[in-house]
Order: structure tokens, then C-alpha cells, then sequence
């Protein structure tokens, strides 16, 4: 049977075929693939993977990966060329603009490519004018950590048990980092960030606790706990996304590659078994996709066992509601 990735590659060259989408188009994006064929994220990526492998689609820096040219362009015949930044449409200068564009270089690119330069030469304005509305690169990020956790809403309603609770603003806070992967690292536990829509989500998961009478230190330990979680998994989307990049292989190639050198190195009898062990797994897969989904339903059956040893009876209630 035909691994669903590949489905999903055949169907994206056949658009390009007909003509749907024409050599400089930007393709669906890994979150849009995921969405519109129903499939995780580590799947999406292999899609662009292997479109890229066999060179029907090019990461373009500042536009994102667009369909090849059939005959060699600049950017093709000098790979180490500069790629132009992308230009935002015409219209006035405001913050807004310039943090929407801050946030698509640094979502194409990475955090480290944005620069208050970049941004205005992606604007087609004067690097000066943008400290009208911005004061700093430091400021210019702040608001779009702001921007970025923004992007959803929470539900109208609370939840109705603070397990659903919880697991609501852990998967909106991980499809908010996959969706910006430069994000988790810039977010801060110790000292977070003053940024409006961060503390809606502490509000959201304060709330979800709120009926269960923990004492103030326990609730914040909690709210803490769920999203360094979280955070821990995210900040490895970026370098495994730049790692994609360079190497053209996911996480999965990449583990098939170095196998047999893992097996050759001394004293590793015990993950020597375990590569063995996984031959007969050929469903199992090692991305952060599904690290995450593992990760937080144990995180969250711990919660389960503490809170019900701590607070039995509230914590019946809550499920009963």
C-alpha cells in the first residue's frame, strides 16, 4: 500500500502539471498540508522533503518553498545568491505591517535573519522609518511573540473538566509554536515575557483549575509545568527545520542514515537491540509531532494521579460535570 505521504506528493505534481500551480507559486505550506489531507505535520514534511529531493519545488529565503523553474534561474545557477526580500503589498507604514512582516522573514528564515534592515527592505521603506513605530529589534520581537500567540482564541465556554482544559491550551500552544518555529525559544518561564495574549493563556489554564481549590503556589506550578512542556518539545522546530534544509532529510531518513554507525559504536548493545526492535515497527515514528502527543497524555495522567490524591473529592466533581 502506498505510504500516505506519497499520495499526497503525487496529487501536489499533478497540480503543477495542469498548471494549478506555475514554476515561482509558493505550494501548500506544511500546516496547510496537514490541514487540507488530513495528516500530521512529520507527514506534511515529508511531502516538501521528497517534492524538494526530487526537485520540483526550492526553499526561496524570505518567500518560502515555491515550485522549481524548469530552466535555471539565478537563484538556481547561484545557490549562495541573496534571494530578494519579500516586498509587502502598498500601503502606510504602520506597526502592524511591520510586525506581520517580521514575523513571515522570520518564519521563512529564522529569528536570526531578522533584522530592523530586513524588514524595511521587505517593505520597500527607509530602515529609520521603522523607529517611528518600533524602537527596537528587542521591542519589534516583543510584539510579535505577541502577535503570534494572538492568532487563535480560546473557547468562548470553559471546559468542562480541567483535564480538557489543560489539553486545550497545550495543543493551542503547540500549534501556535509548529506554526512559528523561531517562537518557543524566545518565550521565557522565569521571566516571561509582558505580552498581553501570553497572559490569556495563563488565564485560560488558571481558570481550568480555579474549581478544584488548589492553593495559588500549586495552580502556577501547574500552569508552568504544562507549558515548559510544551515549550521543551517546540524549541527543537526550528533547528529541525534548518536541519530539513541543509540535509533534505527528516528526522526518520536522517535515524535510517546513521543506523548502521550507531549499531558500529562500542558498548551500545542495548540500542543496538532496540534499532533491531524497531525493524518489526514499521508504523513507528521519532518526530516532535509525536514526542508531543506521548509526552503531554503522561503528563497529564500524572496530573490526573496528583490531583486526585491532593483533592479527591473536588476533582470527582469536576469530572462529574
Amino acid at each position: 500500500m502506498q505510504p500516505p505521504y506519497l499520495r499526497i506528493v503525487e496529487d501536489i505534481r499533478r497540480r503543477i502539471d495542469a498548471g494549478e500551480l506555475r514554476p515561482g507559486d509558493r505550494v501548500p505550506s506544511t500546516r496547510r498540508i496537514a490541514h487540507d489531507w488530513g495528516v500530521a505535520i512529520a507527514t506534511a514534511t515529508k511531502v516538501l522533503t521528497r517534492l524538494q529531493q526530487d526537485g520540483v519545488v526550492q526553499v526561496l529565503p524570505g518567500i518560502g518553498t515555491v515550485v522549481a523553474h524548469t530552466e535555471p534561474t539565478a537563484a538556481v545557477a547561484h545557490p549562495q545568491a541573496k534571494s530578494p526580500a519579500p516586498r509587502a503589498a502598498p500601503g502606510e507604514l504602520t506597526r502592524a505591517r511591520i510586525v506581520r512582516t517580521a514575523i513571515e522573514i522570520a518564519d521563512t528564515e529564522g529569528l536570526a535573519a531578522l533584522s530592523m534592515r530586513r524588514v524595511a527592505a521587505s517593505l520597500d521603506a527607509a530602515t529609520m522609518s521603522l523607529y517611528r513605530h518600533v524602537r527596537s529589534r528587542d521591542e519589534l520581537v516583543l510584539f510579535m511573540i505577541d502577535s503570534a500567540l494572538g492568532a487563535e482564541s480560546f473557547p468562548p465556554t470553559p471546559a468542562r473538566t480541567w483535564r480538557a482544559g489543560l489539553e486545550t491550551a497545550a495543543r493551542m500552544q503547540w500549534r501556535v509554536f509548529t506554526e512559528h518555529p523561531w517562537l518557543a525559544p524566545m518565550m521565557s518561564v522565569t521571566r516571561p515575557q509582558l505580552a498581553p495574549n501570553a497572559l490569556k493563556h495563563a488565564e485560560w489554564v488558571l481558570g481550568t483549575l480555579s474549581p478544584l481549590g488548589l492553593a495559588p503556589g500549586e495552580m502556577l506550578r501547574i500552569h508552568v509545568m504544562v507549558f515548559s512542556y510544551v515549550r521543551g518539545i517546540a524549541t527543537n522546530l526550528e533547528a529541525e527545520a534548518e536541519a530539513r534544509r541543509e540535509t533534505g532529510m527528516d528526522s526518520d531518513e536522517w535515524m535510517a542514515a546513521q543506523s548502521s554507525a550507531m549499531v558500529d559504536m562500542s558498548g551500545a548493545e542495548h540500542f543496538t537491540k532496540l534499532l533491531q526492535g524497531l525493524a518489526d515497527e514499521p508504523d513507528f515514528e521519532l518526530d516532535l509531532e509525536s514526542l508531543f502527543e506521548f509526552g503531554l497524555a503522561r503528563l497529564l495522567d500524572g496530573l490526573e494521579r496528583h490531583l486526585g490524591q491532593t483533592a479527591p473529592t473536588r476533582t470527582r466533581s469536576i469530572r462529574r460535570s
